[in-house]
């Protein structure tokens, strides 16, 4: 890919410009594929975790509505949610909620950090995975 971009930016350049233009949406473009599937993975895998919780799937796709059902899953308090609307607060709430996740399927605090701080690799393999889902 490297060398496709290099010698895309030589020809145009002997021609007397314009590579930036070419070689800054080559990259923007591959920028957006690659945000693409991060954003995929993460919404299948928050998607397989409500379905497994006995929440609607498609409550991932909803901005605000998938917080409401994060937290419901999480098993914390409703009122957890105007904590994501304080700077910094949200962030703590965020690990938090994603360690009750993590507990509630059965896993560790580790499991819970990698849940809030790399979820496009975390959700899908809670989602995916044969952990069930444990009411308290």
């Amino acid at each position: 890919m490297l060398h496709l971009l290099s010698a895309l930016a030589a020809a145009y350049q002997e021609e007397g410009g314009g590579a930036g233009g070419a070689v800054g949406a080559l990259v923007g473009l591959v920028f957006l594929v690659v945000w693409l599937a991060f954003v995929l993975a993460i919404v299948a895998g928050i998607w397989k975790v409500f379905v497994k919780a006995g929440e609607p799937g498609w409550a991932a796709l909803v901005p605000i509505y998938n917080l409401v059902v994060l937290v419901k899953v999480s098993g914390k308090p409703m009122w957890w949610l105007v904590l994501f609307l304080i700077p910094l607060a949200n962030f703590v709430a965020l690990i938090m909620i994603a360690i009750a996740v993590a507990e509630r399927f059965g896993k560790g605090a580790g499991y819970g950090l990698g849940l809030a701080l790399l979820p496009f690799i975390f959700y899908p393999m809670l989602g995916f995975s044969d952990a069930q889902y444990r009411r308290a």
